[in-house]
């Protein structure tokens, strides 16, 4: 292998896209059991290689040189084999810094927690220091004599104002967790967490509802592998590409997520930019009808609207988990708020809001068949809308404009194929 990332499990990795847009050298991915490490360092069958949970740690007793930033950090994401030696780096100190000023997150004279205790925690701690913290708080499931538990932290420590997630709680395809409940905390003014996919993990999430200036871990990752491609070709790492193949990669895995009441222009708009963009669209509706086997229309007439939003729920879920899709949800997608926040994990809510006069009710969509129905629906709905999505578009004119207004502010990119 030329160049690589280790690790346990790697069907989430986007290294390898990363690093290929670099163009610097043949990258892949190769997941190692506990077992496999030592032939694996055995062999030196590699010129650079990252580290990815759990081996940040394990690595350091095979390598002949350590530099001075990893061995006061304690881990160890990046090696290099020159001429038979492995000598190991920590890009993650470089990366993380990164990703804090990017986020506009002020970490000098704050209060800190950090989740975790890995590798990635320990590079938090670093970082911190060097940005000037005023107190840091290692905090895990079992107290010791260097961590508190998560309950002591929400607790006795509500008055922390940066957290760091260095934890795995939370990464796809757990999405639905997260390793704390930010509600506690009165004071908080950022939050961090090293994972990237979901590119917005629930913590974040929640933080952004808070209006608070949070950030998922992807231009960290991205800014890590530039520090680690600058040792594998023994020169200065290119930083000037780092915020494009950042732009790049959130546009691609970025899902568009389309709301709005019932003959807004969702179907049409969907179609459209999905023409545009090369992403598939996909209707949470017709998803829906393929599962029930039957009209949505009848389903409701025979269960009820609980048993309909239950299984809108379960669909909705299971889409938010896949990256680089254009998704149409149902007029009422909205009214369960876990929907909003799985949605909002991997996407972009834009509000089709189209005036109610240009509204048309129809005989398949059962809440409203009528124009009594339609309005009393747009009266209860249409805050909700406003409040949920990340942008809003009036569809006033024609579906032409709304995509282009749709492609202006998301800075979408156009299909070349």
């Amino acid at each position: 292998m030329e160049c690589g990332l280790i690790g346990k499990v790697l069907v989430h990795s986007y290294s390898q896209i990363i690093h290929d847009s670099l163009g610097l050298y043949k990258y892949q991915l190769c997941e190692l059991q506990p077992e496999e490490i030592p032939a694996f360092f055995e062999k030196k069958d590699f010129m650079g290689i990252n580290v990815t949970i759990p081996y940040k740690q394990t690595v350091i007793p095979y390598l002949d040189e350590i530099s001075e930033e990893a061995k006061e950090i304690g881990a160890v994401n990046t090696i290099v084999n020159r001429n038979g030696k492995l000598y190991g780096y920590n890009t993650d100190c470089s990366g993380l810094t990164a990703l804090i000023n990017k986020a506009g997150i002020t970490v000098a004279g704050k209060k800190v927690l950090i989740l975790g205790t890995g590798g990635t925690s320990k590079t938090a701690t670093y970082v911190a220091k060097k940005l000037g913290a005023k107190e840091i708080l290692h905090v895990s499931r079992k107290a010791s004599e260097d961590t508190i538990t998560y309950e002591d932290a929400v607790t006795n420590h509500k008055d922390a104002q940066i957290i760091i997630n260095t934890t795995p709680c939370g990464m796809y395809p757990e999405t639905d967790n997260k390793p704390i409940d930010i509600s506690c905390f009165n004071n908080l003014s950022g939050i961090v967490d090293a994972i990237y996919n979901p590119l917005k993990s629930q913590l974040v999430v929640d933080g952004l509802n808070a209006n608070i200036p949070s950030t998922g871990g992807l231009y960290m990752l991205v800014a890590q592998a530039i520090y680690a491609s600058g040792h594998f070709c023994s020169k200065d790492p290119d930083l000037t590409v780092l915020d494009s193949i950042f732009d790049s990669l959130i546009a691609e895995k970025r899902n568009l997520v389309l709301t709005g009441m019932p003959s807004c222009g969702k179907t049409t708009i969907g179609k459209m930019l999905s023409k545009l963009t090369g992403k598939e669209l996909i209707d949470v509706d017709k998803e829906i009808v393929d599962k029930i086997k039957m009209p949505i229309a009848d389903f409701f007439a025979a269960n009820g609207e609980a048993a309909f939003r239950k299984i809108e729920a379960e669909t909705i879920k299971e889409l938010s988990l896949l990256t680089g899709k254009i998704i149409s949800t149902g007029g009422g997608a909205v009214l369960n708020p876990k929907n909003i926040i799985n949605l909002k994990q991997n996407g972009e809510i834009i509000f089709i809001n189209r005036p109610l006069e240009d509204l048309m009710p129809t005989s398949d969509r059962p809440l409203s068949s009528s124009k009594e129905h339609l309005t009393k629906l747009y009266n209860e709905r249409f805050e909700i809308y406003k409040s949920t999505c990340n942008y809003e578009i009036l569809n006033d004119t024609t579906a032409e404009a709304a995509v282009e207004k749709i492609m202006k502010i998301t800075g979408g990119q156009k299909n070349e194929c």
